[in-house]
């Protein structure tokens, strides 16, 4: 990991040296209607968010036995637990009785999963327990009546999940050789300090300003360009997956050192992204911020923003600077990113018939769009048979 963080730095100060950045071989258009076509999200999600494994929870947002977080994904009411052995396991969340929500979003400790319509419990793989008054009820087999299981694995500190329950992930294949470096980052220690949520438009319109650093100076001249060159970074893939890699300020003084005297964290500010839309920004530093975009609708996504701490904020002053943090983190991506993206959503219906382009300099959004142009290649002759 040291080697390949002090590499990245190298390339990142060409960069800085040449007054570059890392360049496609050429542009990339991608029609307006793309963005509009309700059919085609719909071939969408069932090609990528249907299909693939989704990154939706950081294991250290369970961090021990009888832990939870149910989240909705398109409209699928997900529970992830951790049982009292430290095994994922993930299911829908809805009792099997009649079909109530056992548990609200959010992330908390049970030793059972309790419905809170008629108190049929189940213990924390999804097994049925528990019948009440099943005297009066009559007989339930336990084993027809467990929660309806999805398939979950983890790995490098992130937790997977397959919205189809007869999927067999290979999360080994699916991650590549990425997965070595996300280990290095070693986000199943830390510590899962707050979680807010914001609402967002289109998913594609969303994702496509996580992916590039050119509106830096533009779209951010007072938050994330006083820390953060524009137009200038790394780019690298894995797969579907990619990593932005952005000059940071300090690199001007860095540049002039020994390469044993640099930190990689005051020179490059890798943001490590897992296709279809969970990305890691902080990964070298103390606080991490996570990103984690789901759609709901052809107009509208979700943003789970996760707070990832290497220690635990246990003084007052630490609880201030981890809540500062993530309120920075919060106002920028709302009211400069996203404020923004509304704008392009609302702008989509009156440019019907356009494209956007996307530069040499925005390989990330390329390699993105590209990859969902794929899925729905691969998807089409699978749902032709």
């Amino acid at each position: 990991m040291r080697r390949e963080a002090a590499e990245l730095v190298e390339r990142v100060m060409t960069h800085y040296r040449d007054n570059t950045t890392h360049e496609a071989d050429g542009q990339w258009t991608e029609p307006v209607a793309n963005y509009l076509d309700a059919d085609r999200w719909q071939r969408e999600t069932d090609a990528v968010h249907r299909s693939v494994p989704l990154p939706l929870a950081m294991s250290c947002e369970l961090p021990g036995p009888n832990t939870y977080k149910a989240i909705d994904v398109l409209g699928i009411p997900v529970l992830i637990t951790r049982d009292r052995q430290g095994a994922v396991h993930a299911m829908i969340n809805a009792c099997r009785h009649r079909g109530a929500k056992l548990l609200e979003p959010g992330c908390g400790v049970s030793k059972r999963l309790t419905c809170p319509y008629h108190s049929w419990s189940y213990d924390l793989a999804g097994e049925l327990r528990g019948v009440y008054a099943e005297k009066t009820f009559g007989e339930v087999p336990r084993e027809g009546r467990s929660l309806v299981r999805l398939p979950a694995g983890e790995r490098a500190g992130i937790v997977f999940v397959s919205l189809d329950p007869a999927a067999e992930p290979d999360l080994d294949g699916w991650l590549g050789d990425l997965q070595p470096l996300l280990e290095g980052l070693r986000l199943a220690d830390c510590h899962h300090y707050a979680t807010s949520e914001l609402t967002s438009p289109n998913w594609k319109v969303t994702l496509d300003g996580y992916l590039e650093t050119y509106h830096f100076a533009s779209l951010h001249p007072k938050t994330v360009f006083e820390t953060n060159l524009s137009n200038m970074m790394a780019h690298d893939t894995w797969g579907p997956h990619q990593r932005i890699a952005p000059a940071l300020r300090p690199i001007a003084q860095a540049v002039e050192l020994p390469p044993d005297q640099r930190d990689p964290g005051d020179c490059v500010g890798p943001i490590y992204w897992l296709f279809p839309g969970l990305a890691i920004a902080g990964g070298w530093r103390q606080k991490i911020a996570v990103s984690l975009v789901l759609p709901r609708t052809a107009t509208e996504s979700v943003t789970q923003q996760i707070i990832l701490l290497r220690d635990p904020a246990v003084t007052e002053e630490e609880r201030q600077a981890a809540d500062r943090f993530g309120a920075w983190f919060h106002e920028v991506v709302r009211d400069e990113d996203y404020a923004t993206t509304y704008g392009v959503q609302q702008g989509l219906k009156a440019l019907d018939g356009t494209d956007f382009v996307f530069g040499r300099n925005e390989p990330g959004l390329q390699h993105f769009h590209r990859t969902i142009h794929q899925h729905l290649d691969t998807a089409a002759p699978r749902a032709a048979r």
